[in-house]
This record gives structure tokens, C-alpha cells and sequence, in this order.
């Protein structure tokens, strides 16, 4: 009986995700001059850093998922789980009025994206 293999197509196939650039996203908000009270140089950087986040959440999510493989199995997979619903409720989760709410929304938005990257390289991505 012949052996069928299957292989993904290199130019199909996900690439995994860049969490440097999305740990360089962070810093520019938690960043050590990122104080509670410094704000961000315009609101058009501000906007343009909480859309990339969004993005590079909605990218992180299902890795961190297919990372714990269904079920969790320790307290690391419990954890990284707990992290992917927070930023979830993050997501769904407006920001409040004016500069100091999109910037405080953008902050959050940046801590859990900053977690979701310690939990994506903790798990080692070990479905694989």
C-alpha cells in the first residue's frame, strides 16, 4: 500500500508570530518613560498603536491556544488560557472618552498583549 505524505505549501503556511515587534509595540506605551501620566506625542499615535495591537492580539490568540492543544494540562496552560480571555474582554472592550481614554485603553491593551507574548514563549509552543 503506498504511503500518501502530505506537506504545506511554504507560501501558505502561518508564519510564526514576530513577538519582538510586538514586544517593540509595547514598549512604546509601558516603555520606561511611559508613565501614567505621560501621554503619547498625538492621538494619531496613539490610534495607530492600539489598531497594530489589536491586530497582533487577534494574531497571538489562536497560537497561544494551539500552544496549551485543548485541554490544559499544568498551570502554565491554565494561565496562558486565562491570559487569551482577558484579552478577549479586552478586545470587545471600548475605549473611554477623549486622549486619556484611548491611552489608558491602548496601555491595557499593551500589558495583555505583553503577557500573551511571555505565555507564547513559556509554552515553547508545545503542540509541536
Amino acid at each position: 500500500m503506498a504511503r500518501c505524505e502530505t506537506t504545506q505549501d511554504p507560501a501558505t503556511a502561518a508564519a510564526p508570530p514576530d513577538i519582538e515587534t510586538m514586544r517593540e509595540t509595547v514598549d512604546r506605551l509601558l516603555g520606561p518613560d511611559a508613565a501614567p501620566d505621560a501621554l503619547p506625542p498625538s492621538a494619531g499615535e496613539v490610534d495607530t498603536l492600539t489598531r497594530t495591537m489589536r491586530g497582533q492580539l487577534e494574531l497571538l490568540i489562536p497560537d497561544v491556544e494551539r500552544s496549551v492543544g485543548g485541554r490544559p494540562k499544568n498551570v502554565s496552560q491554565y494561565c496562558a488560557l486565562a491570559c487569551v480571555g482577558e484579552a478577549r474582554g479586552k478586545l470587545s472592550a471600548e475605549p473611554g472618552q477623549g486622549t486619556s481614554g484611548a491611552v489608558a485603553y491602548a496601555r491595557r491593551l499593551a500589558r495583555v498583549l505583553n503577557a500573551l507574548c511571555d505565555h507564547y514563549e513559556r509554552l515553547g509552543n508545545q503542540h509541536e
